[in-house]
């Protein structure tokens, strides 16, 4: 069992290519190209992980090199833009130090065996030499803070050294604040930028979507300090949030894009490891259904009988196995908790079953099974019980199932942040750039270029680094081209675009 529902390795093994372009554009052709009504000569790029650069799970060097921002400053060279500068990190391993200790891993890279077969992503060994405590010497083009939410960046001291050990304050952004009680939004606008980008909101509802809804929807709750960190932002807070910082940027006359939230169904962290990952052959699915029989056929009809569930319930709650691909059984907290009422007669059940069974259901295809449930998929927690094994006997954890109840949850916040995005873009006569539509097209049969296709396959579809998130090189230069055409449009300009097959995908190697 175990071997078959590697699905991930399977994923890493099958045709690992990267296409490389047959076709160079030069952009090298001074006087040809024009920045039309759009002044680029000082260009600020404000938001998170996805503004940094930050991919394969960590921020580092190349990565930066390779931001989206950064490779637009690079285009706008060509039209009078002036220097872009960014925080970069001390090395290409991505880890962070505070005081010496490591908070943040290193980055993945994708591990080969000794014939350079790929065996999946790993953390690059190494120690991190980027100290949280040592500042690094700005001001800096680039304001990208990983992990920052909307209100983050209007929020003074989130970039206090002394508020990071305690979570009170972003590490990354404590390398570069220019004060522990500074704002990202203020050390932007202190730039006085005349062109911006802004591109904040995805990590609203992300830490939700990818601990499988473990957090908790604060639409609602317009005090955004009592939030934790993997809850999703109420949209009226997002809203003043996201006000707040357009009309800080725009303040002295600056133009710029504003880029909407993707939908999680567009990347891969959500839609590599399919509902149905548990092989079984025809007699272990027929023990493990007389194993749930009581339960499918006196439990769950007594509990619709006595009006403890509906029958909807109930019918989501039936377990079934057959020989070949199955759903795995899990927990879903959206489910009545029936676990005290079985141990109540007529059920009478002992509390270790009652429990199991208490909000217990299979997985099904309207579900999302996040990225790292393949390490634990058809697992054997417990040597010394064969026979527990997750998906199978033992429900596997909700964290890694992102239901369709918690996905509404977070479609509904997306919808309403993207309506105020493209309702300030408009307002203020800014540039509005569809991300969640150009990655939808990624997902959805890809895009193509020179000498490829671009997808949101993982690994092999070129668009997204290892983390399953972030975009690789590749994919932060086709933003980038997104980005370049709203401008040109907007601004009647005719900045030149890059090819995006000159940038890298992931790579089979321990190192840069």
């Amino acid at each position: 069992m175990k071997n078959t529902i590697k699905i991930f390795i399977g994923l890493l093994a099958i045709g690992f290519v990267s296409c490389e372009p047959e076709f160079e554009n030069s952009v090298t052709d001074s006087g040809f190209y024009s920045s039309g009504d759009a002044d680029v000569s000082n260009y600020v790029a404000v938001g998170n992980s996805l503004t940094a650069g930050y991919a394969d799970g960590a921020l580092y060097i190349d990565g930066q090199e390779n931001s989206f921002p950064n490779i637009m400053a690079q285009q706008f060279s060509f039209v009078g833009g002036g220097e872009f500068t960014q925080p970069l990190m001390s090395d290409n391993l991505g880890g962070l130090l505070l005081n010496g200790t490591q908070i943040a891993n290193n980055r993945f890279v994708l591990a080969a065996d000794a014939t350079g077969t790929p065996l999946g992503p790993v953390i690059l060994d190494g120690t991190p030499t980027t100290e949280v405590t040592t500042s690094a010497t700005g001001p800096f083009n680039n304001m990208g803070v990983p992990g920052a939410k909307s209100y983050h960046l209007v929020a003074p001291g989130y970039g206090n050294v002394s508020g990071v050990a305690t979570g009170q304050a972003n590490p990354y952004y404590a390398r570069f604040a220019t004060s522990g009680n500074a704002t990202v939004i203020a050390d932007a606008t202190s730039l006085n930028p005349t062109f911006f980008s802004l591109w904040i909101g995805n990590n609203d509802i992300l830490g939700y979507a990818t601990t499988g809804g473990s957090g908790v929807d604060q639409t609602g709750n317009l005090d955004p300090s009592t939030y934790a960190s993997n809850d999703i932002t109420d949209p009226n807070v997002f809203a003043a949030a996201y006000s707040a910082q357009v009309d800080a940027l725009t303040a002295g006359g600056a133009q710029g894009v504003l880029i909407n939230i993707p939908d999680v169904t567009s990347i891969p962290y959500f839609t590599t490891v399919p509902q149905r990952s548990i092989p079984l052959d025809a007699a272990t699915a027929a023990a493990l259904n007389a194993q749930f029989s009581q339960y499918n056929t006196v439990l769950l009809p007594t509990l619709v009988q006595f009006g403890v569930i509906t029958q909807q319930e109930a019918d989501l709650r039936m377990i079934n196995f057959s020989a070949g691909q199955n759903f795995p059984i899990t927990t879903d907290d959206d489910l009545t908790d029936v676990s005290q009422v079985l141990q109540g007669p007529p059920a009478n059940l002992p509390a270790a079953l009652a429990n199991l069974l208490g909000q217990l259901r299979q997985v099904n295809n309207d579900d999302l099974v996040i990225l790292t449930a393949s390490s634990v998929l058809g697992s054997v927690p417990d040597p010394g019980n064969p026979s527990g094994v997750i998906g199978v006997s033992i429900p596997i954890g909700e964290e890694f199932v992102l239901s369709a109840v918690e996905q509404e949850r977070v479609s509904v916040a997306a919808n309403s942040y993207n309506a105020t995005i493209k309702a300030l873009a408009d307002a203020n006569g800014l540039g509005f750039v569809d991300a969640r539509a150009a990655l939808a097209q990624v997902a959805n049969g890809g895009v193509s270029y020179d000498a490829g296709l671009l997808t949101s396959a993982f690994v092999t579809g070129g668009a997204f680094s290892l983390d399953g998130v972030h975009p690789t090189p590749r994919g932060y230069a086709y933003t980038a081209n997104l980005i370049i055409d709203k401008i040109n449009s907007l601004y009647n300009a005719n900045i030149p675009k890059v090819n995006i097959g000159n940038y890298r995908t992931v790579t089979i190697s321990n190192n840069l």
